[in-house]
């Protein structure tokens, strides 16, 4: 890795394919893998995510919303994509992008039915949704016969596939929780056999899901935080490997003496000679204000440099005291021996929250082979 002069997000790709390889790995061969890369691929760069999956060989993508999907077929990207949280205003363009909708509304199946209809579309491809205890999404069990008397004998729409999502699977304490979800998915998916003309694939499992229940993958699991670098679980973050790191530099250098304040509403107070260095980065980049006051650190020449005074918009104050360093040295926020992981759980958030929030006007470096 080359040496940060600016503020930069490093996306290695060669982490990305281990990552990839590791969670197939443990799979059986013929269980079909989707890539999720909404969130511009969890902060990183949905494209350049997306055409490595697609290389990779990877049978679905998927987004949360349709301008996500969009963006990647504007890119050339050929693989089946699902739009996870579809909306009736996109519908004609989702059509237009051969964008693969889940309905999970008695409203939005209606509503894409009908832009099908307009469209002139026979067998366009859709996913039904089930809520079975996530409460976010979703038709339930009982909806089954309004679903095989909107969708048998229709022309326009094809269902390939059913899916869940699972509420806590990276936590073994809801181990009963987790059971009964995948009990109440088999449930549906016999009556949906039986029902419905089709005869859809099925899948259930996030990262959590494929680490924890590998014997409910069905035909085919969905992976997102996994695929970059985060397995819920100590052992498994040490099988893969991030593949984001958040890299800047020191503007400027500080010495402060006691009883002086630094940055914004005098949050930091020294009581004893300090020097902090400025750094070009802050929560219009990402690193909110809950990473202030000494929450988390960064890393500067192998050493900790916690984070003091508030987070401002553009820049952070960290102190050096004790850290041999000089103005333009690199500065890891986090990536290598310092996860994003391990940055969020510092201020008591979480990796998908700081890696989302990446904002996209830090500049994105390629690693590939």
């Amino acid at each position: 890795m080359s040496k940060a002069t600016e503020t930069v997000l490093e996306i290695d790709l060669r982490a990305l394919e281990h990552n990839y390889l590791y969670l197939k790995g443990r799979l059986r061969p013929e269980t079909g893998f989707l890539g999720v890369v909404k969130a511009f691929a969890y902060g990183s760069d949905s494209i350049i995510i997306a055409k490595k999956l697609e290389a990779l060989g990877v049978d679905y993508l998927a987004v949360a919303y349709a301008k996500e999907g969009v963006v990647l077929r504007d890119a050339g990207i050929r693989t089946p994509i699902l739009v996870l949280h579809p909306l009736p205003v996109n519908f004609d363009e989702m059509i237009e992008c051969c964008l693969e909708p889940s309905l999970y509304s008695q409203k939005i199946l209606e509503g894409f039915l009908e832009a099908a209809k307009r469209k002139v579309q026979k067998d366009y491809p859709v996913h039904l949704k089930f809520n079975t205890g996530l409460n976010r999404l979703g038709f339930v069990g009982s909806d089954v016969d309004y679903l095989a008397a909107q969708l048998n004998g229709r022309e326009e729409l094809k269902v390939a596939s059913i899916l869940s999502h699972l509420a806590a699977s990276e936590d073994l304490n809801e181990k009963a929780f987790t059971q009964n979800q995948i009990e109440a998915f088999e449930k549906i998916s016999v009556k949906i056999h039986k029902k419905l003309d089709a005869r859809p694939f099925r899948h259930l499992l996030n990262t959590s899901g494929i680490i924890n229940n590998p014997e409910a993958q069905y035909d085919m699991v969905r992976s997102g935080i996994g695929l970059y670098g985060f397995g819920n679980d100590v052992k498994i973050d040490k099988q893969l490997r991030p593949v984001a790191t958040l890299k800047t530099v020191i503007s400027q250098i500080h010495s402060i003496a006691p009883g002086e304040s630094i940055g914004y509403n005098r949050a930091f107070v020294t009581h004893s000679p300090r020097v902090t260095a400025t750094l070009p980065i802050g929560h219009a980049d990402g690193i909110g204000r809950q990473y202030g006051n000494g929450k988390a650190h960064v890393t500067i020449r192998g050493n900790k440099a916690p984070i003091v005074g508030n987070v401002c918009m553009d820049m952070i104050m960290v102190d050096i005291t004790d850290i041999d360093c000089q103005e333009g040295d690199e500065v890891i926020i986090f990536g290598g021996n310092h996860t994003a992981n391990e940055f969020a759980r510092d201020a008591a958030t979480i990796s998908y929250e700081l890696l989302t929030g990446i904002s996209q006007r830090v500049k994105r470096k390629i690693l590939s082979e």
